[in-house]
């Protein structure tokens, strides 16, 4: 299993407008194949940094789920809405694996 980050910078002004594309998301998401853990917008010190965050079994299974995220008609729509709205500014993924399974774990 691996983990997506993506780091947003928002414009400040048009968090009610990041809200609403991440609720979009929070259907979305799970429906073409990942496991949503959540979007997180800013609450308290920083105003223009927001993150998406959700689980993938391989960077394989990430290719497949973005090729059903776009042919999504919610999903497009979603991505129109952000690019007419112009709220994100910046947008960057990284994939990171948990390293920290408990004691006894596997």
């Amino acid at each position: 299993m691996i983990t997506c980050f993506i780091r947003y910078e928002i414009d400040p002004f048009k968090k009610e407008e990041f809200a609403a594309y991440s609720r979009t998301w929070g259907e979305v998401i799970p429906r073409c194949g990942a496991d949503l853990i959540g979007y997180f917008g800013p609450h308290e010190g920083s105003a223009t940094t927001a993150y998406g965050v959700y689980n993938v079994e391989s960077l394989a299974a990430y290719e497949a789920y973005r090729a059903r995220l776009l042919a999504d008609p919610l999903g497009r729509e979603n991505y129109a809405f952000a690019h007419k709205e112009r709220f994100i500014l910046n947008e960057n993924r990284i994939f990171l694996k948990n390293v920290s399974s408990p004691v006894g774990g596997e």
